[in-house]
């Protein structure tokens, strides 16, 4: 009985033999997500009336448009100079695109999660969490597939090496978990930089759009959120040489996955015939897209703070892969406030 009695150590605490600064309200932080995943939740085919009129995809339709505000295609201009009716259909391909990528992110995120949370002890709060949050992520993939097929164009998703890589990348779950983690964030972090921008011209794009960005952005909020806490919380707990090393990987996985999830597939730029020097313009040479560029880490940029990652010699690799900038002073800082 004494020993039933006897208070239980946590996972991170049996695992390190010690416990950690924050442990408790990282735990408790954990269990709220998890709990509001159990809450608040969605499904596509219950949630989004695919069938309503007001979301029927008809050809011609102005509002498939790329918003010269938030979409740096729709602002470059080759895109204004081109007639309307194929001003529509690259819009068109480009969201159906944008959703099939993230179908391609999200099916990694989940075979990833689901090789992390097998290797997790009894009791592990991480356990849980991940484990909801790869139930939501397959609701998501149902979502994005529902949305490119009613959008009708037969789009590829992301660039050949990143479809290539698919079925590897999930193992650095177990064996870089640290990195693992750190590539979701490099490609949650754009595309929902992206959906929120979008949103804020909710009234001007297609419904079915608007519908699709609404449920993942509000789930991903907690993916994003649970993998800051999680990076937050194990970086801390590795030696100096593993921690320096994680501080020059952490750029190259923003800045590789940004190119990945952010630019077009080579059949976007061929099927439209946009001219090489205007995809340079629009990724990454022109002013607003070396700022969307940079402006879209703020907030892994202060993780990198926190942890002491952002060493000077990480802080010069930051600059060299023009994804530095100003550190967000909280996180999910809106942009404008930034300025």
């Amino acid at each position: 009985m004494a020993l039933l009695n006897m208070p239980r150590m946590t996972h991170m605490a049996r695992m390190r033999g010690r416990s950690f600064p924050g442990q408790t309200e990282y735990e408790q932080t954990l269990h709220d997500l998890s709990e509001a995943s159990v809450n608040r939740n969605f499904d596509p085919y219950i949630d989004i009336d695919w069938d309503a009129p007001e979301l029927a995809i008809v050809p011609d339709d102005p509002r498939w448009v790329c918003n010269p505000r938030f979409d740096p295609i729709g602002r470059h201009p080759w895109y204004q100079a081109q007639p309307l009716e194929k001003q529509i259909e690259i819009g068109m391909w480009r969201q159906a695109n944008v959703a099939k990528v993230g179908l391609q992110f999200e099916s990694i995120l989940i075979r990833g999660i689901m090789q992390y949370t097998a290797v997790q002890p009894n009791n592990s709060p991480e356990f849980r969490y991940a484990t909801h949050e790869a139930k939501e992520e397959c609701q998501h993939t149902l979502m994005f597939q529902e949305f490119v097929n009613r959008v009708g164009m037969d789009v590829p998703g992301g660039a050949w090496w990143f479809r290539r890589l698919s079925p590897i990348i999930p193992l650095a779950a177990t064996t870089f978990p640290n990195i693992f983690y750190m590539g979701v964030l490099a490609g949650e972090e754009p595309i929902d930089h992206l959906q929120k921008q979008f949103l804020r011209s909710a009234d001007t794009q297609h419904p079915a759009m608007t519908a699709v960005m609404q449920i993942h952005v509000a789930e991903e909020a907690r993916h994003i959120s649970f993998a800051h806490q999680l990076l937050e919380h194990k970086i801390p707990t590795r030696g100096p040489i593993p921690r320096f090393l994680l501080s020059l990987a952490m750029p190259l996985v923003m800045r590789i996955l940004l190119g990945a999830i952010m630019v077009p597939p080579k059949q976007f730029w061929d099927t439209f015939d946009i001219p090489r020097e205007v995809k340079k313009d629009i990724f990454w040479r022109s002013p607003e897209s070396k700022a969307m560029r940079q402006e879209i880490f703020g907030d892994v940029r202060l993780l990198a703070e926190r942890t002491n990652l952002m060493n000077p010699v990480a802080r010069v690799l930051w600059r060299v892969l023009g994804i530095h900038g100003r550190t967000s002073r909280f996180r999910s800082e809106p942009s404008y406030a930034a300025q």
